[in-house]
């Protein structure tokens, strides 16, 4: 299969372009060159916030094109209108941000949507991703179209640095504040899994949005952070903490304590409850989230701390407070 990729050479446009190279795809990835393409592909530049930016699409044929846009959806629609009579299907990478809030529990792939707009520049996350996907449904069609949207996203290379910060933090050791109850079910997506169903489902020519992330529960916070302790050996004492004592000391859930979202909350219910039963009827395999943790670090390990994006997380006065609280 003739595959173009569209960006996103750092963590999951990468982990589906190595993907297609890994089954003998013929891959052309165009981006900017801010991050190596992976070994095996062919490599065009371009800028697409440009006026220009999309010259070097000009000429060429594919099968099938992934775009994992999050800006402007009039970037996601300029390219989809260039490329719909030279590609057969295309994928976008969306996000379960796009349903309206607040997102009830065990809400499928049909609830009410975000408002978008295809024509629209960049206001917020939701907005952005939701025109993006209208703007290639209106270039591609419905039978043309698939609208991949996981919700939390984790595995080597990750750059929103959620799971990397805690694994940095308990590196450290000491005591650390960790939000319980521990059994608070988690709901995510390792990068490469996300890949191969995204590449099984081109194959298969499959069409319309699905919920990409595990099932409810698949682990939890209590687990993941005791993998974190486990896989890099650091003498970090985990301290558990009730949700009311961490908003009692003001602070937010998963901006300040990444991952985690306090049960029962609208929150929780959006990020770690969605109904996947269509992706994962359709062939989604999740791997254990031991050998998500355990590569993950593998990977942080090779690159100096400097050079990765973490996420903010619990800062040392936030985290004292939450120690003495």
């Amino acid at each position: 299969m003739r595959l173009l990729l569209l960006g996103g050479t750092d963590f999951a446009g990468r982990a589906v372009a190595e993907g297609a190279v890994a089954r003998g795809w013929d891959v052309t990835v165009f981006h900017r060159g801010e991050h190596p393409a992976p070994p095996g592909v062919r490599v065009r530049h371009g800028d697409r916030t440009r006026e220009d930016g999309l010259a070097a699409l000009a000429t060429g044929e594919w099968d099938a094109v992934v775009d994992t846009w999050s800006g402007a959806p009039t970037v996601v629609r300029d390219a989809a209108d260039l490329l719909a009579g030279r590609t057969g299907r295309h994928a976008f990478v969306s996000s379960r941000s796009v349903y309206a809030w607040p997102v009830p529990v065990g809400l499928d792939e049909f609830g009410p949507l975000a408002e978008g707009d295809p024509d629209a520049e960049s206001t917020d996350f939701a907005a952005d991703k939701r025109g993006s996907e209208l703007a290639v449904l209106r270039a591609f069609g419905e039978d043309r179209t698939l609208l991949v949207r996981p919700g939390l996203i984790l595995g080597p290379r990750e750059n929103a640095g959620r799971l990397p910060w805690w694994l940095s933090r308990i590196a450290r050791g000491g005591e650390i504040p960790a939000p319980g109850p521990r059994d608070t079910p988690l709901q995510y997506v390792d990068v490469r899994d996300l890949a191969a169903w995204l590449l099984d489902a081109l194959e298969s020519s499959l069409h319309g949005p699905y919920n990409l992330v595990s099932q409810p529960g698949h682990t939890t916070i209590g687990e993941l952070l005791d993998l974190c302790v486990r896989v890099t050996g650091g003498a970090a004492d985990l301290r558990w903490t009730s949700p009311e004592a961490i908003a009692a000391a003001e602070v937010s859930p998963w901006t300040d304590l990444p991952v985690w979202a306090p049960p029962g909350t609208d929150f929780h219910a959006a990020i770690h409850t969605g109904d996947v039963a269509r992706a994962h009827a359709t062939g989604l395999v999740c791997r254990p989230v031991t050998e998500t943790v355990t590569d993950t670090w593998t990977w942080q390990q090779s690159v100096p701390e400097a050079e990765l994006n973490l996420a903010d997380g619990l800062g040392e006065e936030a985290e004292a407070r939450l120690l003495k609280g």
